[in-house]
């Protein structure tokens, strides 16, 4: 349940909610609902943490022919408003979207993207997997290959959108489309490096431990 707060002050609390297994368009209609009510300083800010049946989504400057045209007929598509190209998600990958406000740490979308990079590699390094970021490019990536992407939109300085990690998912499904529009690296996962089943739980419960510390170590209150 999320807890209101009292709209002369800014809470240090982050909400998370986990929506478990849900169709894509109503977990990003639920998204927006609480943009709205994050403007609203109706609500903390939240971490969302949901799984999605196989879908594509494009983002607001996406190249159409980044989805190639073997895809799987029953497999829909989105167009959103989030930044970025073509994104698979689907079982196996933990999907996140954080309703934060940015005004309350640092008014800056690069020191966002790269703190939820930095989210996402310590909590692989706790898996023994190290993992890094390219020049120029977004996401998390294992060697040559991408294992986290990421894709934001930033409203008013109020974030929607996130991060996906792959941990089982069925990589087959990036043979029909060119991931985030990058042509010469890869998509892995967990599981494909680790040559292991992965358990979800613990990769979540991981990965909320450093996004709390995170965002609570670089909240303008704390400081």
């Amino acid at each position: 349940m999320i807890n209101a707060r009292n709209t002369t002050s800014r809470s240090k609390k982050i909400e998370i909610l986990d929506l478990g297994m849900q169709a894509y368009k109503k977990s990003w209609n639920f998204q927006k609902s609480l943009l709205k009510k994050r403007s609203n300083n109706e609500i903390n800010d939240t971490l969302i943490f949901v799984e999605h049946e196989p879908v594509y989504t494009l983002g607001k400057n996406a190249n159409e022919n980044h989805i190639l045209q073997n895809y799987p007929e029953d497999i829909k598509t989105f167009h959103i408003e989030r930044g970025g190209d073509v994104t698979y998600h689907g079982p196996g990958q933990l999907v996140g979207y954080p309703i934060i406000d940015l005004r309350d740490y640092k008014k800056s979308i690069s020191w966002y993207m790269r703190t939820l990079e930095q989210i996402i590699i310590d909590t692989l390094s706790e898996f023994n997997i190290q993992s890094d970021r390219k020049n120029g490019l977004t996401g998390v990536w294992y060697k040559n290959e991408k294992i986290a992407a990421l894709g934001v939109r930033v409203s008013k300085w109020i974030t929607m959108h996130g991060f996906s990690l792959n941990i089982n998912p069925d990589l087959n499904y990036y043979k029909s489309i060119i991931p985030c529009g990058i042509f010469e690296y890869g998509v892995t996962s967990m599981s494909k490096i680790l040559n292991e089943d992965i358990d979800k739980e613990s990769v979540k419960s991981t990965l909320k431990i450093k996004f709390l510390d995170q965002f609570k170590n670089n909240h303008l209150a704390s400081k």
